[in-house]
């Protein structure tokens, strides 16, 4: 694993009660293909391609309790030596470092706030292979409610550093490495954000026209959470999928 992977998002993946559904859902939104390692049932784990490169995988969840949702990896060289961290920082392993096949070793955590992440430690799968073009993973964001919390717990475990800009009425970080960004953190102020929505991490994917997408996202027969919406970096939306999980689009600007 080259030493640059170490605390940048490296895959992000999908739990879903439905898998054949999602697969044709970001199949048809994405114009995702699907490469499914359990079988015809496509029961089993699922990797989405486009362009013949890997770009984000799938899995079947249980509905007992456990919402639709994307997790976010973030690499490591070691997923063990992470796993401490975490529980030293005041997180909480969900499932400890196992392996992936011959793919890696992952686990899985909630920081201090609930916010649910992973890990990954490549080894013949280093993570995705497309980033930052249509159809694509670009960006993963933070999405909490103790912003001062998680600058503590991520900077102990990632060693991130931080940047703010005034973005009225909040203050938005980005996490860097090396001084260069690798992922954003957006705090829950305001009567936008329902009580009940927990601390999550947020994925966004590219795309050419992000009204174009959300009309395709509701004919498919997902929903809008948050309208397309212009940002300095572009024009985004918050979509769900049939299934419920969320996740965000963006046109970017300047493409």
């Amino acid at each position: 694993m080259p030493v640059a992977m170490a605390g940048l998002p490296a895959w992000v993946d999908l739990g879903t009660p439905d898998l054949p559904a999602a697969i044709r859902f970001y199949g048809e939104l994405f114009g995702w293909s699907a490469r499914v390692t359990g079988g015809a049932d496509a029961e089993g784990y699922v990797m989405f391609t486009k362009d013949d490169k890997a770009v984000a995988g799938a899995g079947r969840v249980s509905t007992g309790g456990q919402p639709p949702t994307w997790t976010t990896y973030i690499g490591t060289l070691d997923a063990a030596a992470t796993a401490k961290l975490v529980e030293s920082a005041g997180g909480t392993m969900l499932m400890p470092p196992f392996d992936v096949l011959d793919q890696g070793r992952a686990a899985v955590f909630t920081d201090p706030a609930g916010a649910t992440f992973a890990v990954w430690q490549p080894l013949a799968m280093s993570g995705a292979e497309l980033v930052n073009v249509p159809g694509a993973l670009c960006w993963n964001e933070l999405t909490t409610r103790d912003p001062d919390g998680a600058k503590e717990f991520y900077g102990t475990v990632f060693d991130w550093e931080t940047r703010d800009t005034p973005f009225p009425p909040i203050m938005y970080t980005e996490w860097l490495v090396d001084e260069d960004p690798v992922a954003g953190m957006m705090p829950m102020v305001g009567d936008d954000w329902p009580a009940d929505l927990p601390a999550h991490w947020m994925v966004y994917f590219a795309v050419n026209d992000c009204d174009a997408t959300v009309a395709h996202t509701t004919a498919l027969g997902g929903t809008v959470s948050v309208e397309p919406t212009d940002l300095p970096h572009g024009r985004f939306a918050v979509l769900n999928d049939p299934q419920g999980a969320f996740f965000s689009v963006i046109r970017l600007a300047g493409q």
